[in-house]
Parts: C-alpha cells; sequence; structure tokens
C-alpha cells in the first residue's frame, strides 16, 4: 500500500461530540488535542513524513469568548510539554498562520518550541492556529510586492514557485491527502494554494473519535485513486 507522504487533516466535530454526550463543548476540544497527540505516533509509525492539522482558523476568533479562551488555555497547556515531548520523539513542530495575532508568550513558546525542534529528523508536524488559507495568500502577497519595490525581486520574474516560497509553508511539501471529520465536505479555507492536487477523504466520525483504524481507511481510499497531474498520471 502506498502511504502518503504529506496527511493534512481539518479536525471537525469536537463540540458536537460533547454535545453528544452531555458535556460542555470545551470537554470536546480537550478529548480532540488527545487524539491529535495519538495522532502524531499513528502517522509517524506508518510513515507518514509531514502531518499537518486545522487547530484554530482566523474565523474562529468570532466563536463565544468562553471558547475560545478554552482553546487558548489548551494551546498553552500543549506549549507547556510540547518542547520535551518533541524532542523526545524526534519531532519537527512548525506553526503555520499568523502568530501576530496570538498573545505574545503564545509567541513566545512558539519560537522555542520552532528553533528547539527544526533540526528534528522525525515526523514533521504542522499545526495552523490563527490560519485561513486567504489570509496566508494575501500575507504573503503583501510580502513579496514589498520585495518588488525595494527592488529585491523583479516583477517579471515572479513564478509560482516565487509566490509558494512566501507563503507559511514554504519549503514543505503540499499535501497527498485531506482528511475531513465528522461528515462536512468542504474546506473552510484551508491550505487553498496547496491544495491544488490533492486527494480529498470525508469522514464521518467526529475527530474525537479518528482512530487508526479510520486513518487506514482513509489512506486505503487514496490508493484507489488515479492520481493526475495536467493530464498525466503522477510517478511514483
Amino acid at each position: 500500500m502506498e502511504i502518503p507522504k504529506h496527511v493534512a487533516i481539518i479536525l471537525d466535530g469536537n463540540g458536537r461530540w460533547a454535545k453528544s454526550k452531555g458535556l460542555p463543548r470545551n470537554a470536546g476540544h480537550v478529548q480532540g488535542a488527545r487524539v491529535v497527540e495519538d495522532m502524531c505516533e499513528i502517522t509517524y509509525n506508518m510513515g507518514i513524513q509531514y502531518f499537518t492539522v486545522y487547530a484554530f482558523s482566523t474565523e474562529n476568533w468570532s466563536r463565544p469568548k468562553d471558547e475560545v479562551d478554552a482553546l487558548m488555555k489548551l494551546l498553552r497547556n500543549y506549549m507547556v510539554n510540547a518542547k520535551k515531548r518533541a524532542n523526545k520523539n524526534n519531532m519537527c513542530v512548525r506553526v503555520i498562520g499568523d502568530k501576530t495575532g496570538l498573545d505574545w508568550d503564545l509567541q513566545e513558546s512558539i519560537r522555542d518550541l520552532e528553533e528547539s525542534t527544526k533540526n528534528n529528523t522525525g515526523l514533521h508536524f504542522q499545526i495552523a492556529i490563527n490560519y485561513g488559507g486567504r489570509d496566508e495568500i494575501t500575507r504573503a502577497v503583501r510580502r513579496l510586492s514589498a520585495d518588488v519595490a525595494e527592488g529585491k525581486l523583479e516583477a517579471d520574474s515572479v513564478t509560482e514557485e516565487t509566490l509558494n516560497s512566501y507563503l507559511d509553508t514554504a519549503g514543505l511539501p503540499d499535501p497527498d491527502l485531506l482528511i475531513r471529520t465528522c461528515g462536512e465536505q468542504r474546506i473552510s479555507n484551508f491550505l487553498l494554494w496547496q491544495l491544488a492536487y490533492t486527494e480529498f477523504y470525508f469522514c464521518d466520525k467526529a475527530w474525537p473519535d479518528f482512530n487508526k483504524k479510520e486513518l487506514e481507511r482513509a489512506i486505503e481510499s487514496y490508493n484507489t485513486r488515479n492520481r493526475k497531474f495536467g493530464g498525466l498520471k503522477e510517478d511514483k
């Protein structure tokens, strides 16, 4: 079975999972965070090299304040032990999204985590926080335009590869497989540029119920696809 090099997941259904069990929404987010940690180990053991999760979007700020505060608290708690855990597992961690929109202490924790793990050679784990695909492209174009204005770059020399180098995901391969949980079938402003040739898999289970078996089903489905780029079959 062909294992995709890069798997991205939209973590959907934490709130609905909690509601179905008579629990507060925040309980769903806590359980969802546990599943993310489990999946980091599972994906790596399966041979997946890059694993990207959509944790908090630019639109999520519009949720009720108590839920947003709980999510930020959960993120802070994750950061407390993330560096030690990542280095123990040889995992390289990177946060994508507009980090300037986060509180200063979270920005510092993220910088420390990324710097500490950047040379690790195991799983490359990307967490999308305060992320939106349109926002990412807009920020990239602003930086590119500034470099053109300052004479660092010729406008006529700009290519797809040039713009790609300004994105949050610069240096990362595009996802081979995108999974979305809880039955929704849309990409919700996630990795708009990077998903151009990605295979999609939609799973009915809520994220807190996602497990190795569900991931295997997604990869089995991926293996049935006849992947083509511009009409030509992908070289494996």
